[in-house]
This record gives structure tokens, C-alpha cells and sequence, in this order.
């Protein structure tokens, strides 16, 4: 095998991808429950919001495996079933209070501990089942 050209590697997530079938939940969850910006809807495709510097995409699982239908944007397919994965960033004092949050809103906590480093997180399900995680940033620092 020959030596790969030289890239440095990426400094950073710009987008990350959940799925969910009912994007109107979805969308009612992460605008309102979780208090994010929403940039761009098209209905019964996807639903996108802004994350600090990232963007968190959630589509309908059905439809992106179809690809794209502006041939000016060649977005090939792509999907996936079933629950996914997504941490986000707070500090403890933040988590004590999305705890608060999220259980008042009826989204219970699934699990609340000290990883062995002592950061602390959260795990709790969005409308489509997706496993979500409120860590310390430290958790990986």
C-alpha cells in the first residue's frame, strides 16, 4: 500500500445526525425542550438545529435513504434505524438543572453518574428513542 497524501487531521464535529420518524416531535422536543435554534425545516425530510458552533441534523430515516432531490445539492443517500447517540455539553451545576428540566417535561432520567475521572452525565431518551447524554466536558479532557 502506498503512503496516503498528507492532511491534517479535522478540528472539529460540524454536524452530527440523529433520526426520528415523527419530525414534528422531534422538532417540539429539541426547539422547545431542549431550547435549540432551529435553521432549516423541510417538512417531511429533515429538521436542523444549531448547537453552539455545530449543527445537530435530524432526519427522517425513510427519506434520506431516497438521497436527495436538487440535483444542484448531490447529497447521496444515507440513514440509519434504530436509536442513536448524542452527548451534549454542560457544566454539573447545568445538568443539575437540565435533570429538572427534562423531568418536568416528562423525559426521565435514565441514569446519573460519576464516570471514573468524576465527570458527571445524564442519559435520558428524545420522542424517537435516540439515547441522549448531558456530560462535564471533562469527561473527555
Amino acid at each position: 500500500m502506498s503512503a496516503l497524501p498528507h492532511a491534517p487531521p479535522p478540528g472539529a464535529v460540524l454536524e452530527a445526525a440523529l433520526y426520528a420518524d415523527d419530525l414534528k416531535a422531534a422538532a417540539r422536543f429539541y426547539g422547545g425542550v431542549m431550547g435549540l435554534e432551529e435553521i432549516i425545516r423541510v417538512a417531511g425530510r429533515h429538521v436542523f438545529f444549531r448547537v453552539g458552533p455545530t449543527v445537530l441534523l435530524i432526519f427522517d430515516p425513510v427519506a434520506t435513504t431516497a438521497g436527495g432531490s436538487n440535483p444542484a445539492l448531490p447529497v447521496p443517500p444515507h440513514g440509519a434505524h434504530g436509536p442513536g447517540h448524542l452527548c451534549f455539553a454542560a457544566t454539573r451545576d447545568e445538568i443539575n438543572l437540565w435533570r429538572t428540566r427534562l423531568e418536568a417535561a416528562g423525559y426521565p432520567v435514565e441514569a446519573d453518574f460519576d464516570w471514573p475521572n468524576g465527570a458527571r452525565s445524564i442519559y435520558f431518551r428524545d420522542p424517537a428513542g435516540n439515547s441522549l447524554e448531558i456530560a462535564e466536558p471533562r469527561l473527555w479532557g
